[in-house]
């Protein structure tokens, strides 16, 4: 592609391939384990059905158990037109070829010109820099304020079928508007021979994140059991992950994974990711059981603002979110509550 879409990754972040500590083993033993790690592939269209009742209750337990055993899995007959989802990959490749400059310079419609972004500025290491540009872009973007009845009636419906399954416990679900929700256009540059991570290893700070690959390109991966495995690009499907946020709900019956994307030396890769968040003052709080009996909470009760400023404070002092452990009943040091 023209260079002059590319951001200047390799002239800004150069001094950190120069050092000493190279993800370069870290890439190595992950080729080691190049295959499809055999993600949890689940087939929605019974709960859509809604005509086998026995076939919904398995369709709800396989992804309780996915979400316990990887907090990663794909999901099949999910509703999404391919139609759509071809014209996203378009649009998307479109908007990415853009020359650097306007890019950075001038908003992408009425979006604010901070939701493009680009490498790490804040990268101190490699393991730490991300090789890779992203649009974030916000389901209601200013413009559309004036369509919020139209919205709200639109999820009139979602918000029926999450109380369905949410029961007593729906108020924090209930609080994820398209107002607080956003979606995120990557692109992850080929890095030449130098070795670089997409996206450096994570887990998200969201309730759920809904991940579609736009090409065949691999190189995401999660962390299961001490191995980084690599998920294997499936176009026919949505992955799934678990975010802290659901996993501090479920008191770690959930498991927000943590994961990566390793960046291809000649190819770039596309993906979106929608990500489920609350407002910033939903108080996350422990999982009652059916019964109404409190179990017993392994983190104490925060809201989605103290959990996000805490993790910006953690990434100032120390180049890296710290995340849930701040929040643990018995944490050592008590997390910092500024606003964002």
């Amino acid at each position: 592609m023209d260079d002059e879409s590319n951001p200047p990754l390799m002239d800004t972040y150069k001094h950190l391939f120069d050092d000493d500590n190279h993800p370069r083993s870290l890439l190595e033993a992950a080729d080691e384990d190049d295959h499809d790690c055999g993600l949890p592939v689940i087939n929605l269209a019974v709960l859509e059905q809604g005509e086998d009742a026995a076939a919904a209750k398995q369709c709800r337990a396989e992804i309780v158990r996915a979400a316990s055993e990887w907090g990663f899995f794909q999901v099949t007959n999910h509703g999404v037109p391919q139609a759509l989802l071809d014209r996203l990959r378009d649009e998307q490749v479109r908007v990415f070829r853009r020359p650097f400059q306007r890019k950075v310079g001038e908003p992408l419609l009425d979006f604010s010109p901070e939701s493009y972004r680009w490498g790490t500025p804040t990268a101190t290491s490699l393991e730490q820099l991300s090789w890779s540009e992203a649009y974030h872009i916000p389901m209601m973007p200013p413009s559309a304020a004036e369509h919020d009845d139209q919205v709200a009636t639109a999820d009139d419906e979602d918000e029926n079928h999450i109380r369905e399954l949410q029961g007593d416990d729906d108020e924090m679900m209930m609080s994820c508007t398209r107002g607080t929700c956003f979606l995120r256009l990557n692109r992850y540059p080929p890095c030449g021979g130098g070795g670089a991570f997409g996206l450096c290893a994570h887990t998200d700070s969201d309730f759920l994140t809904i991940l579609r690959p736009l090409d065949t390109v691999g190189g995401l991966q999660l962390l299961k059991d001490g191995r980084w495995l690599t998920v294997k690009p499936n176009l026919g499907a949505l992955v799934v992950n678990i975010g802290d946020l659901l996993q501090a709900w479920s008191n770690d019956v959930y498991r927000s994974v943590e994961h990566r994307v390793v960046a291809h030396a000649a190819r770039e890769r596309f993906s979106v990711a929608f990500f489920l968040c609350p407002s910033y003052g939903t108080v996350i709080r422990p999982h009652r059981r059916p019964e109404g009996n409190q179990i017993d909470s392994v983190y104490r009760s925060f809201t989605f603002g103290e959990y996000r400023s805490q993790i910006r404070e953690d990434v100032r002092l120390t180049g890296r979110k710290i995340g849930l452990p701040r929040f643990h009943r018995h944490a050592s040091s008590p997390p910092v509550t500024q606003e964002l």
